[in-house]
């Protein structure tokens, strides 16, 4: 879940990091655009964080599997 967290804060409008390098790569355009295109996986994430916090069982069961 520590995982998710950091990742969503790598994305989150404004200080993002990763929405800078996107915006470097891509070249042109406005940072704005970058900013309200990452905002469907922001959300995304936190719906992710919260079934993991009421549901951790979803985290550990593929290694249950194989373990």
């Amino acid at each position: 879940m520590l995982t998710v967290l950091l990742e969503t804060a790598l994305i989150t409008p404004p200080i993002g990091i990763n929405l800078y390098v996107v915006q470097g790569v891509r070249g042109r355009g406005s940072l704005n655009d970058v900013m309200v295109g990452s905002l469907p996986f922001v959300i995304t994430m936190f719906v992710m964080v919260g079934l993991l916090m009421i549901f951790p069982q979803i985290a550990l069961f593929l290694p249950s599997v194989f373990y």
